[in-house]
């Protein structure tokens, strides 16, 4: 066989997974879409659960959600882009730094469950916050964080030396060098790698399974300390555990549609937010 023929093959088998791939995700949007629109109304938005979740709205379910995801903000973000800064402009390159960036690499590879019970036993328990958006928010910023440091380290990383160079040379210090021209020009890559990490926290379960979720809670929370609902475990406990999963099918799949517009409200957000960068930074 030919070298030219191979090649071509393989393109081939590469866009047909490509197009299979696409293919899937479109038909699971679609369904979800399908069933959820129906049931989607601003009752169902804007009002509190009732008969164990049954009946009624999502609302405490949505506030607890953007509860979560506004504590995971304020922890992870601040704290990875910090580390990746120090990684990338002012740690040394030894062998001790490449170790933390593989342990940071691997810790990115965990999976959520283990996050969940590390949440536990060091939030909830030890330092004794109990089931609460704090414990919660920590464990997602736990989960997150190694996936926000790698991210902005290549984003920081990819600003040219010369800029560096010639920012030094003009007599800045190593902070302005950095805060005037590295960080303008990474912003938006830091942006939307963070963005997208924290997207993914606002889908899982099994962390807020373990520090902060409740089922059925007909209010909203007043405090850090309290325990909240949050769509991605309210979804879970409709679809697997209900005893009338029949009866709120419709209330799954629009559960599942709000939340799948959140998360793409998230992934939209960075975008923009790159392209307003990328416009502003050319380089």
């Amino acid at each position: 066989m030919s070298r030219r023929r191979s090649e071509q093959i393989t393109y081939f088998l590469i866009r047909g997974v490509m197009y299979s791939i696409v293919l899937v995700i479109g038909y699971i949007l679609f369904d979800i879409v399908r069933h959820g629109l129906p049931a989607l109304n601003w009752a169902f938005i804007s009002e509190y659960p009732r008969k164990s979740g049954s009946e009624g709205g999502i609302l405490p379910a949505i506030v607890g959600t953007l509860s979560l995801l506004a504590g995971t903000i304020v922890v992870a973000l601040p704290l990875g882009i910090c580390s990746a800064i120090y990684l990338s402009e002012y740690a040394e390159q030894n062998r001790f730094t490449a170790m933390i960036r593989l342990a940071i690499i691997t810790l990115a590879g965990v999976p959520s469950i283990v996050y969940g019970l590390f949440g536990l036993g060091l939030f909830v328990l030890f330092l004794n916050f109990g089931t609460s958006i704090l414990s919660g928010s920590l464990t997602l910023a736990c989960m997150v964080l190694p996936t926000i440091i790698v991210s902005s380290e290549e984003a920081l990383r990819a600003v040219p030396r010369g800029y560096r160079d010639a920012s030094l040379a003009l007599g800045a210090t190593k902070w302005e060098t950095i805060r005037t021209n590295v960080l303008p020009y990474s912003l938006s890559g830091i942006i939307t790698g963070s963005i997208l990490g924290i997207g993914r926290a606002a889908g899982e379960t099994a962390p807020i399974l373990l520090t902060v979720a409740a089922f059925y809670l007909p209010r909203l929370p007043k405090s850090i300390f309290d325990q909240v609902m949050a769509l991605p475990y309210h979804l879970y406990i409709l679809a697997t555990q209900h005893p009338e999963a029949d009866k709120v099918l419709p209330l799954q799949y629009a559960t599942a549609l709000v939340l799948l517009l959140l998360v793409l409200g998230l992934s939209l957000g960075a975008i923009i937010i790159r392209i307003h960068f990328r416009k502003k930074y050319r380089w």
